[in-house]
């Protein structure tokens, strides 16, 4: 799997679906080609020194082997975000996550391919929004 390296790509999933976790967050965007699917890592500081945010870059590539080997859909980027939570969770714990989060993104897009309403909303909390100013979601 290629890896996301370039700014402007990271910002394109950032604007895509997303599902956070407990230990961490996944972003998903499809970019409408037929290429191999690329993988991409973020880690902020407020996470802690160095030491501690190659840690969990470690924790996300080897849960991402396990998960999206399989899983991943080609002209797909994804984005993993790591969480403070993401350094201490239990390893089967953190595949599990991953795991729910991108079967729910997957199924979500493929609901809104067909037209459905399981995806209105490409923010995890638009719809709240909505249904509390009186509209619809």
């Amino acid at each position: 799997m290629e890896h996301i390296r370039k700014r402007k790509d990271f910002l394109a999933a950032a604007r895509a679906r997303s599902q956070a976790r407990a230990s961490l967050v996944v972003q998903v965007r499809d970019r409408g080609d037929g290429a191999p699917p690329r993988l991409g890592f973020t880690t902020s500081r407020k996470l802690g020194n160095a030491v501690r945010r190659n840690r969990i870059r470690r924790r996300l590539r080897a849960a991402a082997r396990a998960v999206l080997g399989s899983r991943a859909r080609p002209g797909h980027d994804y984005v993993l975000i790591g969480r403070a939570a993401t350094a201490d969770a239990r390893f089967d714990d953190l595949v599990a996550d991953l795991g729910k989060a991108v079967d729910k993104l997957q199924q979500a897009a493929h609901m809104n391919e067909r037209g459905g309403t399981a995806a209105a909303s490409s923010h995890p909390h638009d719809n709240d929004r909505k249904a509390a100013n009186g509209a619809k979601p």
